[in-house]
């Protein structure tokens, strides 16, 4: 047999195909318009301050309004998805958040008092619209994903609350300026309708999808990839019993691994709900911008979060192929990410602008560095409650988003500046670090079986 005899067989082995990565652009677009419908009171909270006369305690109250629903949505929304999959639920969750969203553009007709009122209605409707969201990013990521690929999936598909920044802040900052705030609620809302739509075009199961071809889905599949989550089951397969819940989140939540993931949730997204809430209006009353500058400068550390974002999941999985162990891999980008986001607080000590904003950039790509706790959620979770699970931990991230508006809210209120503001946001970061290297200890998969017949990590 000749060297060429014996090359053909592997030459003529079909190259997986790249399909996954037309579901991860789908959830990349989602997630982005995701974001964009949470930071448009932000960007438009300066002007609504102004036109209602509110403090700047009640306006902390209107921007934490979506944090409130958004964590009673989680536990819910994760049921619906193991229940009835992530394809309809999440299609479902796009179309109602961008109707409410939009409707928040109305609320201008109204007089002051009924106004604020239905501003945090419909933000409070947003967040429970919003509640399958994540879990359902993460569950179609460990669905479609090998394991050494699933870190850049996950921070790639996180990275999107950057980039709606660095995409629609200027736009909705023109919006304010030149047509009032009103139509940035409608004009965002307008596109996550329509996103509603391509979403059932797109997105399907692994087995179900019509253009996989059998080589990618042997390929994810021999990589880790949980194909089955939303297929259904034979009837002697274990799964979650009916009316586990309650007794599968004490387990989740009394185990060590996975409480440390959650509580390091909370505090990265202190970070997280800083720059998507209070950051615009510390430009324009701490650093005197205007509106317009405001979406213009807050795109800036947006798009170097994107890029922290982006480079933390490659790190990751680089790591994890060059022979790391999987804690070792995701815990590296994690710990020196989020130490570098503590460059923030740098910001009370200068006064130049440009400084300013390089500190701010130099915080924001740290912290996207540094966010993988959706990769390390896809990378443990037991499969038969995984959106379970991704719900958990959005409740501890969904807490940040009630908790850090408005604490940061009483500090401008009672001090006059956002000075000790900075240094709460700093000390997040700090505590997310001690949460990955005290509290979470091996990362590892857990089985089902390992919640019913192990005794709890923490009490032990």
């Amino acid at each position: 047999m000749t060297a060429l005899d014996r090359a053909a067989p592997a030459a003529r082995t079909p190259k997986p195909g790249r399909v996954r990565y037309s579901i991860l652009a789908m959830l990349f677009i989602v997630t982005t318009v995701n974001y964009a419908d949470r930071s448009t009171i932000s960007i438009a909270g300066d002007a609504i301050q102004a036109e209602l006369g509110i403090s700047s305690v009640a306006l902390g109250y209107v921007f934490s309004a979506f944090g409130w629903s958004y964590l009673i949505a989680q536990i819910p929304g994760g049921w619906l998805l193991d229940r009835f999959g992530s394809r309809k639920v999440y299609c479902w969750a796009i179309f109602l958040w961008s109707a409410f969203t939009m409707a928040q553009g109305a609320v201008g007709n109204f007089s002051m008092g009924t106004a604020v009122g239905l501003l945090f209605l419909l933000r409070l409707l947003v967040g429970l619209a919003e509640g399958p969201s994540f879990p359902g990013n993460s569950r179609i990521v460990a669905a479609w994903f090998p394991t050494r690929e699933r870190g850049t999936a996950a921070a790639i598909f996180n990275s999107a609350q950057y980039f709606a920044t660095v995409v629609f802040s200027p736009i909705m900052g023109w919006l304010v300026t030149n047509l009032g705030w009103e139509h940035v609620f409608t004009i965002i809302g307008g596109i996550g309708v329509v996103l509603s739509l391509v979403w059932m075009k797109v997105i399907y199961a692994p087995r179900n999808h019509p253009r996989l071809k059998q080589p990618e889905l042997d390929h994810i599949i021999a990589g880790g990839a949980v194909v089955d989550m939303d297929q259904k089951r034979d009837p002697g397969e274990k799964t979650a019993p009916r009316g586990a819940n309650l007794r599968y989140l004490r387990k989740l939540l009394t185990n060590r691994m996975m409480l440390g993931v959650y509580i390091g949730q909370y505090f990265i997204n202190t970070l997280t709900w800083f720059f998507l809430t209070w950051f615009p209006v510390y430009l324009v009353q701490e650093r005197g911008m205007t509106i317009l500058e405001a979406g213009v400068v807050a795109s800036l550390p947006a798009l170097c979060g994107f890029a922290g974002g982006v480079l933390g999941g490659f790190l990751s999985d680089s790591l994890l192929r060059r022979g790391l162990s999987l804690t070792a891999a995701r815990k590296i980008p994690i710990v020196t990410g989020l130490l570098l986001s503590t460059s923030i607080v740098i910001c009370n000590y200068v006064d130049a602008s440009w400084l300013v904003i390089g500190c701010m950039a130099l915080s924001f790509f740290g912290k996207g560095l540094g966010a993988l706790g959706w990769a390390v959620v896809a990378d443990t979770s037991p499969k038969e409650i995984a959106g379970l699970s991704g719900g958990l931990f959005n409740t501890f991230g969904s807490l940040a988003a009630i908790t850090t508006p408005i604490i940061i809210g009483y500090i401008i209120n009672s001090t006059g500046s956002f000075e000790l503001a900075l240094v709460f946001v700093g000390a997040s970061a700090v505590m997310a670090v001690v949460s990955y290297l005290v509290i979470v200890r091996g990362i590892t998969r857990l089985d089902i079986s390992d919640l019913d017949d192990k005794p709890s990590a923490v009490a032990a």
